[in-house]
């Protein structure tokens, strides 16, 4: 499984103390990101983002367009799906830098 951080993290079936699995992980160098509890939502409706270091984000826009957002914790925050958004990525501008989504949210009728 990919965390929102980059790395893999996985559970091997044999290892650690009496063959009673091990937890491993795999850094790939790949960036951090967003994702989403749900990746499609209507205009209006609460898009559910998830991330690392959310604390002090400036902005958040929906292909683009920019969106009204609250931060919940460092790891989770909430977005309105703004007038005008079409399906694409979401943009997370935080303090140590923007975070892409990992796949687009997809805007419905």
């Amino acid at each position: 499984m990919q965390h929102t951080n980059g790395r893999f993290y996985g559970l091997a079936n044999v290892g650690g103390t009496d063959d009673n699995r091990t937890m491993y992980t795999l850094d790939m160098g790949l960036v951090p990101f967003v994702a989403f509890v749900r990746a499609t939502g209507r205009v209006g409706q609460l898009a559910e983002i998830l991330g690392q270091g959310l604390t002090g984000t400036t902005s958040v826009t929906f292909n683009g367009v920019a969106a009204n957002f609250t931060v919940r914790s460092d790891t989770f925050m909430t977005a309105v799906v703004p007038a005008g958004a079409t399906t694409g990525p979401i943009l997370v501008t935080t303090p140590s830098g923007t975070l892409t989504s990992n796949v687009s949210f997809r805007v419905g009728q």
